[in-house]
C-alpha cells in the first residue's frame, strides 16, 4: 500500500477480541501492534493466537505509543468509557464493542469526548454491514413500503447456564447493562430503529424465565409505538432452544420484508421492479449468527466495519456508522428496562 499500516490495539482479551484481532489483521492497511491486558498469561496466548507484541496493563500506556493510532475496546460492556477516554485523551481512535457502554449518561461521555478531540469513534453494529440490511435500507429509503404498520424485532437466541457462570459480568446490570436486550437482542434492536426511526413510547415486560440465576432479564417483549403512528414489537431470549435466526419484519401498505441474519427472507411489493427477482434469489450468510452460541458470528461483520474505519482516516470522512447514531438502541433499551421495572409505558428521549 502506498500508505503505512494504521497501527491497532485491544483493550481486552476475552472471546469478542479474538473476532476484533482476526477481523484487524484480515484488513489491508490496518496492523494488530498489541494488546492491553492485566492478565501476564492471558496477555501471552493471546499475543501468540493473533500475531500481537506489545502488551500494556492499561489503555493510557497503550494509547502513548506512536504506532498505536486506534484501540479497539472490547471490555464489558459496563466498562468501556474508561478506556475509551484514556484513548479519546491521547488522540486516538476508538473502536467500541456493542453497547457502546451500558447507559445513554456513559455513552454520552465518549461521544462528548470524541466530539471535543476530533477522533473517530466507531461503535460495532457489523449487522448493518450485511448486504441484505443495506437492500433493505435503501427501499426504505426509497419509499417503497409506503406508510409503515408495524415493526417488529426477534431474537430467540439460547445461551447455556455455563455462558453466564463463566463470565461473571454476564447478565449484570452494572457491567452487562442488562441481559437478553442489552447484550444479545441488541444489533436487531439497532436494526430496527435503522429502518423504522427511534421509537417515541415503548412498554415492556421483562423476566428470568430459565436463567434464573442472573441479575438482568433472559426473556423479554415490548411493544413499541412511532412518532408517525406505527406500532412495532420487540421479543429476545436467551431461554430458546436451539435458537432461530435474528429477524426483522417490516410491514407496510405498499410492501413487506423480512430479514434473517442479514438475508432477506421476503420480499414482496405493490409494484414490482426489474431487480426484485434478484433480490429474492440473493442472499449473503457471510456474517454467521449468533443464536445457538456467541461463537457462532463470522469475522466478517467486524472486517467491514474495521475497513470502514481505516478508509475513513485515510480520506478524512465520516464513518458509516457514528457514536450519537449507536447511542439510540441503548436510550431505547434503557426505556424498555424502565417501562419492565415500573409496570409503566416509557417515552423515549
Amino acid at each position: 500500500m502506498a500508505h503505512n499500516p494504521i497501527g491497532f490495539a485491544i483493550v481486552g482479551t476475552g472471546m469478542i477480541a479474538g473476532v476484533h484481532a482476526q477481523a484487524i489483521n484480515a484488513v489491508d492497511g490496518a496492523r494488530l501492534v498489541g494488546v492491553v491486558s492485566r492478565s501476564p498469561d492471558k496477555a501471552a496466548a493471546f499475543c501468540e493466537q493473533h500475531g500481537a507484541e506489545v502488551v500494556t496493563a492499561t489503555a493510557a500506556e497503550m494509547a502513548a505509543r506512536s504506532d498505536v493510532q486506534v484501540l479497539n475496546i472490547t471490555t464489558p460492556s459496563g466498562a468501556h468509557l474508561e478506556p475509551a477516554l484514556a484513548a479519546i485523551a491521547a488522540g486516538k481512535h476508538v473502536v467500541v464493542e456493542k453497547p457502546l457502554e451500558a447507559t445513554t449518561a456513559r455513552a454520552d461521555q465518549i461521544i462528548a469526548a470524541a466530539q471535543v478531540a476530533g477522533v473517530h469513534l466507531a461503535p460495532i453494529f457489523q449487522n448493518r454491514f450485511s448486504a441484505g440490511a443495506r437492500t433493505v435500507k435503501a427501499a426504505i429509503e426509497a419509499g417503497r413500503l409506503g406508510r409503515l404498520a408495524t415493526a417488529g424485532c426477534y431474537v430467540k437466541w439460547f445461551r447455556t447456564e455455563a455462558y453466564y457462570q463463566g463470565s461473571p459480568w454476564k447478565g449484570t446490570l452494572k457491567l452487562d447493562g442488562g441481559g437478553a436486550v442489552m447484550n444479545q437482542a441488541i444489533h436487531g434492536v439497532d436494526l430496527l430503529q435503522w429502518f423504522a426511526g427511534l421509537p417515541e413510547e415503548v412498554s415492556a415486560m421483562t423476566t428470568r424465565r430459565v436463567h434464573t440465576g442472573i441479575e438482568a432479564e433472559d426473556t423479554a417483549v415490548a411493544i413499541m409505538r412511532f412518532p408517525d403512528g406505527a406500532l412495532g414489537t420487540i421479543e429476545a431470549t436467551t431461554a430458546a432452544w436451539p435458537g432461530w435466526s435474528l429477524r426483522i419484519e417490516l410491514c407496510g401498505e405498499n410492501g413487506s420484508i423480512r430479514l434473517e441474519d442479514g438475508v432477506i427472507t421476503e420480499w414482496q411489493f405493490r409494484e414490482e421492479l426489474p431487480e426484485d427477482a434478484a433480490v429474492r434469489a440473493g442472499g449473503d450468510a457471510s456474517l454467521g449468527s449468533g443464536a445457538g452460541s456467541p461463537g457462532g458470528i463470522s469475522i466478517e461483520g467486524h472486517k467491514r466495519q474495521i475497513e470502514d474505519l481505516v478508509a475513513a482516516i485515510r480520506e478524512d470522512r465520516p464513518l458509516t456508522i457514528s457514536g450519537p447514531e449507536s447511542r439510540r438502541s441503548v436510550a431505547l433499551i434503557t426505556a424498555l428496562y424502565e417501562s419492565g421495572n415500573t409496570g409503566q409505558p416509557v417515552r423515549i428521549g
